[in-house]
């Protein structure tokens, strides 16, 4: 009898108790906090009130106090965190650059242990049609479908989302998939630029607006948490909170991030908060990379870590004492950085960096060398003076580089006009081409700060209702510095944003001289010529620009439009059918296409094209015109008659 007692009461604990409740490989939810910089942090010493809910959990996790991001820019940082590789080796060193299909990705490792697997991200900059192509690997699923601004749109409709809607559809996601093991990535964008807090964190913040969205952002996360204990998730699930870099808020003449390896924008808040909350408070102040994320995440997840991951597991700095702290050693392993972006923005040279001991070297055209125990905030430059420890230094750094890069090619960031437009909207200026020459020549981005924040702010005011203050600024820039060609690119775009095409004609130009072998220089220049209705001077930049972006809809359709406006109407379609092979249900080239057919005589081919295009713009008076004389041609004037109708009372509302 006892026996069937306990028989019943088993069957019942299992029919009451929900699966993901049973014994099982952990959840794993992985937060990225963009451009977050440590010292904002109230569980790493602010004293600034701004992270409640982040220093909560930090209470129940362990902590790492001196972590470090391997490079100072969203989408190359990310594919350090997800890949477990430094950037010399998975070579996504600029937004856009396709992430290598044959490098380790969490995703893709955590699926096959199976796990469900889906990404929510925040910006345009990790959206796969974005800034951060190959990214999608091995998600089930991919929350991004971010697109360029329309004039009727606020920026958080289009090229990015506020930490709260990307936080909704990711907890949607997790009550859908709640009953086996997933790992789930939350990329919350608010604190990059500009600094634009909802309420009321817009009004307590009004002078600290930078401080306004990182406490926006702890109260997203908070939200998070507490779905996770409602849910009955928190417990037995990793946590893993960092931020992918910092930003730079004036320290060494920097505003932003990108340019310099400086602790404002490298040094990064990094915590775990184990299943079943174990080491719970834990401290430790070893020098620790973002590289090293990956292969902790596959320790607790049961998971081998590949061989190519670089990082080391975190767990085995974890383990003594809950509530402790571990100091830095001598031997901890130095930390590197890197960033290629005053080589591919501007021409400068790029900067490497290596923390071992008390030390930071930055190998720069002017080496840099400083104690940060006496000197933390890195005023005090020691090269000169200490010439030994730099020369030691830097051989270490280039013996680093040497084991870790891959010899394999970069693939190159090869964007398309859509992709160009989203990234500008972000404010990063560079164009993506590959620049001339060594990455480590060039002008050192010390003497030149200056001008990369004016490029960077003029970035972010075009289209923004300020085009007239981003062309006085740009045309500062190329009188100091004329050989920074995205300067002329900005200049150009600024001048075609207020309708000034004959104005932005000298910068395009210039701009497509300097880089001859770029896509989107040609582009811009013969969009700008098509628009002044100089055909011929822009089909032979188009067909430069078409022959450069093997994958660009836009740069075909462009081209086609002008060979059907100067008699090479067989040329036109091949360019519209190749485009509509790349971007399927494309409007402009369908109806384009459409029209051709219907001049051509050939009415049951354009029928097609013509519907297609109506089913993606119903309200299209063009669409409906077309496909009025495509059925008179066909002889069906019922048809047409009613489409020439409708075409005309679309003309009527538009013309109200």
């Amino acid at each position: 009898m006892l026996l069937r007692r306990r028989s019943l009461t088993l069957v019942l604990i299992l029919l009451v108790t929900p699966a993901f409740a049973l014994a099982r490989k952990a959840n794993i939810i992985l937060i990225t906090l963009d451009t977050t910089r440590a010292d904002r942090m109230g569980f790493l010493g602010s004293q600034r009130g701004l992270t409640p809910q982040l220093d909560g959990l930090a209470r129940e996790s362990v902590v790492f106090t001196h972590a470090y991001s391997q490079v100072p820019l969203t989408t190359s940082s990310h594919a350090t965190i997800l890949s477990g590789t430094y950037p010399q080796f998975h070579k996504v060193d600029y937004p856009s650059v396709p992430l290598p299909a044959d490098v380790p990705y969490a995703p893709e490792i955590l699926r096959s242990q199976g796990y469900r697997t889906a990404a929510f991200v925040g910006s345009t900059m990790m959206d796969p049609k974005g800034g951060a192509p190959g990214f999608e690997r091995g998600f089930d699923e991919y929350d991004a479908g971010f697109r360029l601004r329309s004039p009727d749109e606020d920026r958080y409709q289009s090229v990015e989302r506020r930490g709260e809607v990307v936080v909704e559809h990711a907890l949607a996601w997790i009550r859908k998939n709640a009953d086996a093991p997933f790992f789930v990535w939350i990329h919350l964008y608010d604190p990059h630029a500009p600094y634009d807090p909802p309420e009321p964190f817009a009004t307590h913040f009004r002078s600290e607006p930078y401080d306004g969205e990182i406490a926006y952002v702890d109260s997203v996360v908070g939200t998070v948490l507490a779905q996770l204990r409602a849910a009955r998730l928190y417990q037995d699930s990793l946590i893993a909170v960092m931020a992918d870099h910092g930003e730079a808020l004036g320290e060494h003449g920097e505003r932003g991030h990108g340019i310099f390896l400086y602790d404002p924008t490298i040094l990064v808040p990094l915590l775990f908060k184990m299943p079943g909350q174990s080491s719970a408070g834990q401290r430790i102040d070893d020098h620790v990379e973002l590289v090293d994320v990956l292969p902790t995440i596959l320790e607790v997840a049961g998971a081998a870590v590949p061989k190519p991951v670089q990082g080391r597991s975190l767990l085995s700095l974890v383990g003594h004492q809950a509530g402790t702290s571990r100091s830095v050693k001598a031997e901890d392993r130095p930390a590197y950085s890197e960033t290629d972006y005053p080589h591919r923005a501007y021409g400068w040279s790029s900067l490497r960096s290596l923390r071992t001991g008390k030390y930071l070297f930055v190998e720069a055209p002017k080496q840099e060398l400083y104690d940060e125990t006496t000197d933390p905030t890195t005023d005090h430059n020691l090269a000169s003076a200490s010439p030994a420890v730099s020369g030691t230094l830097a051989a270490q750094l280039t013996s680093f580089r040497e084991r870790t890069s891959s010899s394999a090619p970069s693939p190159g960031a090869n964007l398309d006009p859509e992709q160009q437009a989203k990234l500008r909207a972000l404010g990063y200026v560079g164009s993506g081409h590959r620049q001339t020459g060594p990455k480590a020549t060039g002008a050192d981005p010390k003497d030149k700060i200056a001008l990369a924040n004016d490029m960077t702010d003029a970035s972010l005011w075009i289209g923004d209702g300020r085009d007239q203050e981003a062309i006085s600024k740009l045309e500062e820039v190329v009188a100091k510095d004329p050989g920074i060609v995205d300067a002329y690119d900005l200049l150009g775009a600024a001048w075609m944003h207020l309708g000034k095409f004959q104005d932005a004609l000298p910068a395009l130009r210039k701009s497509a001289e300097l880089q001859p072998d770029f896509a989107w220089a040609h582009y811009q220049l013969g969009l700008a010529l098509v628009k002044t209705d100089d055909l011929k001077s822009a089909a032979p930049e188009l067909e430069t620009a078409v022959a450069g972006s093997p994958l660009s809809a836009e740069m075909r359709y462009l081209l086609a439009s002008v060979y059907a406006r100067t008699g090479r109407v067989e040329d036109a379609k091949t360019l519209l059918q190749k485009a509509l092979e790349l971007q399927p249900r494309y409007y402009d080239a369908d109806l384009l296409l459409g029209f051709i057919f219907v001049m051509q005589k050939d009415p049951a081919s354009a029928l097609a094209y013509l519907q297609e295009a109506i089913d993606l713009n119903p309200n299209s008076s063009k669409a409906h015109q077309y496909m009025a004389e495509a059925y008179a041609e066909m002889g069906d004037q019922e048809t047409a008659n009613r489409e020439r109708a409708r075409a005309t009372q679309l003309k009527q509302q538009d013309s109200r």
